[in-house]
């Protein structure tokens, strides 16, 4: 059970080092009024470099509405604005809609390509086909364990196993014995290995659940009719933050008890958290995904650069509770966690 936090806590560590040396390469007046200018300069959407004007494309598994992407993509726009990238996004919850998508960018010759393998089958023949044509591939959010295989630069994401069973261990030393693992869109492989990770570190018993969550009426039905017929269930995880406040209405109609734990932040979740209508989340900081894609494609383009030495370069997980929450409120306020 050590395992997880231990990743969590190396991962902290590896960030506080980078931040440490980026400090330090501004401790000299020089360096500090350099980075102010580049500060202020991509605040105000110029470019902060003079390289080609490249254009690279994002594609990612998500559906309309869902707040967790908009996020991704306000961090690769602003990496964008900073690099002077022509960015361009296109998404699809629909494996094959997904790889048409692709294969249009592709098309029009993109510079380079930022990708999602939530359904990695779908999606393994165009990454190919980009790789064929010389653009460069970077996988974010999920599919860690093809994205080598594809032929990807490197994957930039949480280790889903690894947030599993960092959610395993967390419910284990909140003293939950029985807990309900909500998944809600069927096929996504991170989903299922999210899932399949808390089972294998909670001491307690944990059963999925799978919903439509493109109806959220049925995700709160269908969570409140398993709380009323198993009164045992004293934790629910659901697996992305618009969900966890279905579950908090459902938890309340059906006169249950029961924790509400979710993934990801959002600004109703870091309220709830401080609240406590909420037990933990999940952070995965997406902003630092989309940023980070298209940086270290720009590093790429121009001093062939590549990060994470053949392995996925995390961003998380790391357990948001209700002593964390309000200094991350104003953060998930403007959009950026």
């Amino acid at each position: 059970m050590a395992r997880a936090r231990t990743g969590v806590r190396a991962l902290g560590a590896v960030l506080a080092a980078v931040l440490g040396v980026s400090l330090a390469g501004c401790s000299s007046t020089g360096g500090k009024r350099a980075e102010d200018a580049r500060k202020a300069q991509a605040a105000a959407g110029k470019a902060a470099v003079n390289t080609p004007r490249w254009t690279f494309a994002m594609v990612t598994h998500s559906g309309d509405g869902d707040t967790f992407w908009d996020i991704v993509q306000s961090g690769a726009e602003q990496a964008a604005a900073k690099d002077n990238i022509n960015f361009l996004y296109a998404h699809s919850d629909e494996g094959q809609q997904q790889a048409q998508l692709v294969d249009s960018y592709i098309s029009k010759k993109v510079d380079a390509l930022i990708v999602t393998l939530a359904k990695p089958d779908a999606m393994k023949a165009v990454v190919a086909k980009a790789r064929k044509a010389g653009i460069p591939v970077i996988t974010v959010n999920s599919g860690s364990e093809q994205s080598k295989a594809y032929g990807a630069l490197t994957h930039i994401g949480q280790d889903e196993t690894i947030a599993g069973e960092a959610v395993g261990d967390e419910l284990d030393a909140r003293g939950k014995k029985k807990a309900l693992c909500v998944l809600h869109e069927q096929g996504n492989v991170g989903h299922e290995q999210r899932c399949a990770g808390a089972k294998r570190t909670f001491g307690g018993d944990m059963q999925n659940l799978y919903v439509d969550g493109t109806n959220m009426p049925d995700v709160q039905a269908s969570i409140e009719a398993k709380l009323q017929a198993d009164r045992s269930i004293d934790s629910v995880v659901t697996l992305g933050a618009p969900f966890a406040d279905a579950a908090v209405q459902a938890r309340k109609t059906a006169g249950s008890k029961a924790e509400i734990d979710t993934f990801d932040l959002n600004p109703k979740v870091a309220k709830a958290l401080q609240e406590g209508t909420l037990g933990f989340a999940v952070d995965q900081q997406p902003y630092l995904q989309g940023y980070q894609a298209v940086d270290l494609l720009w590093l790429y383009k121009y001093n062939a650069d590549v990060l994470g030495g053949g392995r996925p370069v995390l961003t998380g997980p790391q357990i948001i509770t209700e002593k964390d929450a309000a200094e991350l409120e104003e953060f998930t306020e403007r959009g950026t966690r």
